[in-house]
């Protein structure tokens, strides 16, 4: 449960990267979020989350111009895939004077070096197309090679930003005159693939704020861009032939129109701010609604230190196991009760709010990603998660089945590995003296030591095992978002060395009138 029912089924015998330690949570970064400086105070200064533009950077300057009419961007792509072609011949005739030895090394090269000129292009072009190769690195791990998914979830990292002469336009014809209350930084806070951060203070009283702007042109590129894409892996030779991309790149073109749709962010926040508005372990940003619209997103500023931060890691292991809880019961109500989920669980999505006390609050930023289920799917995950609680092999596969996970015809050592999977991911909501947890991921409180487990790998491993893989080469969309923010759970337990017993917790979520 922590980390996914099927969040770590390998491809080809590779673990996904949501197996990985903390740092890795790279892969699971998508683009727009304002993150804050990890300096010694909580009221420190912000910085760049997914793209460094401070003074000390001078080597990746800001983008004067911005390819934006389809024509531009499809001559850009179509550039590439020329390239690749004469590339993909080249390698091709190679192989053939080559060993098995040297051709496996040979392709694995191949892969990386036309994954990297893929991401170099989309990190140029900006907008959806940018954004879709970062989805591609999510997707990717059912059927990319592993070399084509490090170099595609760089792009989350690793992205320009874009120069304030771009931006002030959008601004300018977004706010009119209303722009002239606000006194708005031009170096960002944070850029990604839509859009970027910049930090702002309201001239009549100071309030401090966030402007979050749309690059121009992104919105009336998406169904261009994906097209353009889908024919792009195709050329590169990333993708196996043999595979439908269609679904993918259509839950891509659906979620980009959705991330940059900026009026349902808005109301997601303050979604997320009246459901939560009770509870004082969080704290969500205010909607400044006379500063926002479909291309500006303006909020307050919320201060925080990142989980990574050593002030986290110096609290005590009480107050950690309390952020802890607080992050497992989101995720819970969320998912169970709400049926939304922010599936972008990246750290900088995250602040954590040193209180007096022993009152630290976590802060809750970006809800562009912000996704709703339906109840059948809901309920059907449900099942899933009570079977393998209970070890109800069949309960486990009727969930399964009912969300296209597994399928009646699949051999029978398939149904078997699927279901041992699932009873394993629930290791931490296992009873303390369960024999089949390893020694020493209990504390003699009986509570879970996120810290130091090793759940991932011992998951993939049992996936690999089995060739789980050849079940699973895209499995259905709403799990790959689900299992996104799953592993967002487990990494953030795991970097703050959360120790709880969850147990109690997930049943009541499981079935609320007996938690059992």
């Amino acid at each position: 449960m922590s980390v996914g029912v099927a969040a770590m089924m390998p491809r080809s015998g590779l673990p996904l990267k949501t197996a990985a330690p903390p740092r890795a949570v790279a892969v699971v970064k998508a683009a727009g979020a304002v993150a804050y400086n990890d300096g010694p105070a909580a009221t420190a200064v912000p910085v760049i989350a997914l793209s460094r533009v401070d003074s000390d950077d001078a080597s990746k300057p800001g983008l004067r111009a911005l390819k934006t009419r389809p024509l531009e961007r499809n001559i850009a792509l179509t550039k590439l895939g020329l390239g690749a072609g004469t590339q993909i011949v080249a390698h091709s005739i190679a192989n053939v004077f080559r060993g098995r030895v040297a051709r496996g090394a040979a392709d694995r090269r191949f892969y990386a070096q036309q994954a990297q000129v893929l991401a170099d292009e989309l990190g140029r072009l900006k907008g959806s197309v940018m954004k879709a190769g970062q989805m591609l690195s999510l997707y990717g791990q059912y059927f990319l090679p592993e070399e084509a998914v490090a170099v595609l979830s760089a792009l989350q990292d690793d992205t320009p930003a874009v120069d304030w002469t771009l931006i002030e336009p959008v601004l300018r014809a977004s706010l009119g005159a209303r722009l002239a209350e606000l006194e708005i930084e031009e170096r960002p806070l944070a850029a990604a693939s839509l859009g970027q951060v910049h930090r702002a203070r309201r001239r009549a009283d100071g309030l401090s704020l966030v402007v979050k702007v749309q690059y121009p042109g992104v919105a009336q590129a998406i169904d261009s861009d994906i097209r353009t894409l889908s024919r792009l892996l195709l050329l590169t030779r990333l993708a196996p032939k043999e595979l439908d991309l269609a679904p993918v790149f259509a839950e891509v073109r659906e979620m980009l129109h959705r991330e940059v749709d900026y009026r349902a962010e808005a109301r997601f926040t303050e979604e997320y701010a009246r459901r939560l508005a009770d509870d004082p372990r969080f704290v969500v940003p205010r909607v400044l609604r006379e500063y926002s619209n479909g291309q500006v997103l303006t909020t307050t500023y919320e201060a925080g230190l990142s989980p990574r931060h050593e002030r986290i890691a110096g609290l005590s292991q009480a107050r950690r196991n309390r952020l802890g809880e607080a992050f497992v019961d989101l995720f819970l109500t969320e998912f169970f009760d709400w049926r939304i989920i922010q599936s972008d669980p990246h750290f900088g999505n995250y602040r954590i709010r040193i209180g007096e006390g022993a009152q630290d609050r976590i802060v809750l930023l970006d809800f562009g990603a912000t996704r709703r289920f339906e109840p059948r799917f809901v309920e059907a995950y449900r099942e899933i998660v009570r079977g393998a609680v209970h070890d109800d092999r069949e309960q486990i596969l009727r969930g399964a089945q009912a969300i296209g996970l597994m399928q009646t015809g699949f051999p029978e050592p398939v149904l078997k590995a699927f279901a041992e999977l699932c009873q394993l991911i629930v290791e931490p909501f296992r009873l303390p003296d369960d024999p089949r947890v390893p020694p020493g991921l209990f504390n003699t409180r009986g509570e879970y030591r996120y810290g130091v487990s090793d759940l991932p790998m011992r998951a993939a491993g049992v996936a690999a095992r089995n060739a789980l893989s050849r079940y699973f080469r895209v499995p259905p969309r709403e799990i790959v978002f689900l299992h996104r923010r799953l592993a967002g759970v487990f990494i953030m337990l795991a970097t703050l060395g959360a120790e709880l017993n969850a147990r109690s917790r997930l049943l009541r979520s499981l079935d609320p009138a007996t938690g059992r």
